[in-house]
């Protein structure tokens, strides 16, 4: 009876094991024209410090000089200053904070990365990463624009890997969430910045997409209990929500939270904030989107809970402070 029961519990515990087992992630952000980028990567810390995610790589998807920086600052705050960053070498968007509270990080926090020049290519971090892990495992997050994914489904084999981009991707992804276009159409930003990429990427990802668009995370507002916790110090995300949203009127309830959205459905899934629509989108050369039912594996998140629900717990995780003695901050210490 005894050997029954410790079976049973060893089944038990190997279960729950499997079911949490880290998801892990490739973070692309364009990290600058807008802030929530920066909730979006605390959100994405947070579910890593407590064994939900392993962050793989953080990607820029934008080229202006100090985004690599950047990145590095926020991986550093919360221990893990190793994280692989990427930026793209080739024609990216050059696009920047206009509220500047990208200098108020560089200037305040430390960072082992200077300059862009001093991060690898994108791509070729990509394929490099993505050649180690196991089959069907990797979850791609976008919050930013389809540059490189675009430039990653084009690519040649190379010393990483003897597929081409679109094989590798295949063989390697399991999906890609990204907060990307208005659903059921319209136009979104990260999707008519650099339409051409998006149309090449979106027509060509071999994988299931789950798109989290303008509408979700429109109705989502995070910050606000952030800046007013008088507990929190010396906090680069601290420090960008309290610049940035006394500068907009439209943000007097908290900034709209597009990105965190799209990290909290990547980690944690889409039940039982959402449901899914299936189908395909479409982008016009204009940069506009449209849905079509066709089904190709891909989906759009529709609202299945009050979106205060989501907001809540978003603005949880905005507030998670650095773990100490983590792996990751080991690791990082011994490189």
């Amino acid at each position: 009876m005894r050997r029954t029961i410790q079976v049973i519990a060893l089944v038990f515990l190997s279960v729950c094991a499997q079911a949490q087992k880290p998801v892990p992630i490739i973070f692309d952000t364009d990290m600058g024209p807008d802030y929530d980028d920066v909730g979006a990567i605390t959100l994405l810390h947070a579910f890593a410090d407590s064994g939900k995610a392993t962050i793989l790589a953080t990607m820029a998807s934008t080229n202006y000089e100090g985004v690599a920086a950047v990145l590095n600052v926020l991986n550093t705050y919360f221990h893990r200053p190793a994280t692989p960053i990427g930026v793209p070498k080739g024609n990216a968007r050059d696009m920047r904070d206009g509220q500047h509270w990208s200098d108020t990080l560089l200037a305040r926090y430390p960072h082992a990365i200077q300059k862009n020049s001093e991060a690898p290519d994108a791509v070729t971090l990509y394929r490099q990463i993505l050649a180690k892990q196991p089959d069907n495992s990797v979850t791609i997050v976008t919050v930013g624009f389809f540059t490189n994914i675009a430039n990653l489904l084009r690519s040649q084999p190379d010393q990483y890997s003897k597929l081409d981009g679109r094989k590798l991707v295949s063989k390697k992804v399991k999906q890609m969430v990204s907060m990307a276009g208005k659903f059921p159409e319209g136009i979104e930003f990260n999707v008519e910045e650099d339409k051409a990429a998006s149309q090449y990427a979106l027509s060509n990802f071999p994988r299931k997409i789950i798109f989290s668009g303008f509408e979700i995370g429109e109705k989502i507002r995070s910050g606000l209990p952030l800046i007013h916790n008088e507990q929190i110090t010396n906090s680069p995300v601290k420090d960008v929500f309290r610049i940035c949203i006394p500068m907009a009127k439209e943000d007097s309830a908290g900034r709209q939270s597009w990105d965190e959205s799209a990290v909290l459905v990547a980690v944690n899934g889409y039940e039982p904030y959402y449901t899914l629509v299936p189908g395909s989108i479409e982008v016009d050369d204009k940069g506009n989107n449209k849905w079509n039912n066709t089904k190709r594996d891909q989906y759009y998140l529709v609202e299945k809970v009050p979106s205060s629900i989501p907001e809540a717990l978003i603005n949880k995780l905005m507030m998670h402070q650095p773990m100490t003695n983590t792996a990751e901050q080991l690791q990082g210490r011994m490189q």
